[in-house]
């Protein structure tokens, strides 16, 4: 009884670990053999052959599905194996096939080949499946190959061998706007602000450990998802802090709106801290650079540093990048800002990404 509490206790806090790298070994179910039969019945003494086929074996696929959330299941089970398919038996009967095995992951999983490292699939959309490893076709039985010279062959095939594989499930989650920048820089207090997410917030850095996602509800039922993404600090994309294993969400993304402390509490210069954040971005992969850029001069409601906040203006202004200053904790300015994602949004993609609820009634 004691272990079984203790497995328990060790499920519940697995359901809230965020998991989204995974390795597995598949291996497809081996195809049955083929059987060596022959008709036996009275007044038959010379009956043929009658030994049927093997079933294939079972197949494994890779499935995105909307109920899960992360990678913690494929974590811990680090090995599927698919049903073999059932021997041929006598009366030309064909073994069963073998049952085919799907892999639940969820939405926004890449499906990568580790030894060649292809990338086998982009699982973004709900029930898109793809086959990862074949099961191994049935062996023919002996009545399969009777000829008029060969009346009696006392051959079969043995089942073939399923395919096996080590995969790599990498999970990239799928939003419109990416919420970067700096510890602390109050990213997870601008979510809460203008979705119904509620991540953790506290006045220290590294609070967001894991990234998190909320809906940012538009009128006319419209609404646009946003990923809030662990603060990055100078080296993450070589793997300082918590490195760049969140890097990769940010890749889904449309656009990329950036957090910046500006009152007098900042640990860094505004100016200094847009730089540092867009030299791990371009370290990581040099295409987020040339991805829409927003920036939010975020906790007006503190004093602030006229000097620091005057650089970043001019500079937002030089290069042509839109600047908005806020307050998450008292929402001054939200509305100019998502007003003005919105608009970046639709206009990128006739139609815009802007996902619509009434389609899902």
């Amino acid at each position: 009884m004691r272990w079984r509490s203790v497995f328990t206790r060790l499920a519940q806090l697995g359901l809230s670990m965020f998991v989204d790298r995974a390795k597995i070994f598949i291996k497809a179910g081996d195809g049955g053999n083929g059987c060596i039969s022959f008709r036996r019945e009275r007044g038959v003494p010379r009956g043929g052959p009658n030994g049927g086929n093997g079933g294939r074996g079972g197949s494994i696929y890779v499935e995105a599905n909307s109920s899960y959330k992360t990678l913690i299941d494929p974590r811990y089970r680090q090995r599927y194996q698919a049903e073999r398919g059932g021997h041929g038996q006598g009366k030309l009967m064909q073994g069963k096939d073998g049952q085919d095995l799907f892999i639940k992951v969820p939405r926004g999983t890449l499906v990568i080949d580790e030894e060649s490292g292809e990338a086998l699939a982009d699982l973004t959309e709900a029930d898109q499946m793809v086959l990862v490893a074949r099961g191994g076709r049935g062996g023919r039985g002996n009545a399969h190959f009777a000829t008029p010279a060969r009346q009696a062959p006392r051959m079969a095939e043995p089942g073939g061998k399923g395919g096996s594989r080590s995969i790599l499930l990498e999970l990239r989650l799928i939003a419109e706007v990416g919420l970067i920048g700096l510890p602390n820089s109050g990213k997870s207090t601008l979510l809460a602000a203008i979705t119904s997410a509620h991540p953790k917030i506290a006045s220290y850095p590294f609070t967001t450990l894991v990234p998190n996602l909320g809906v940012a509800w538009l009128k006319d039922l419209r609404f646009f998802v946003l990923a809030d993404i662990p603060g990055l600090i100078e080296g993450a994309a070589s793997g300082a802090g918590l490195g760049n294993q969140f890097l990769r969400h940010i890749e889904r993304t449309k656009v990329l709106l950036q957090v910046i402390d500006v009152s007098e509490e900042a640990s860094q210069d505004s100016l200094r801290a847009y730089q540092i954040v867009q030299g791990e971005l371009a370290s990581y992969n040099p295409a987020l650079g040339q991805r829409p850029q927003v920036i939010a001069g975020n906790k007006i409601d503190l004093p602030c540093d006229p000097t620091s906040r005057a650089h970043l203006e001019d500079f937002c202004r030089r290069q042509g990048i839109p600047l908005f200053f806020i307050s998450s904790k008292t929402r001054e300015g939200l509305e100019p800002l998502v007003s003005y994602l919105d608009s970046t949004l639709q206009s990128q993609v006739q139609g815009g990404p802007i996902r619509d609820a009434r389609q899902r009634i």
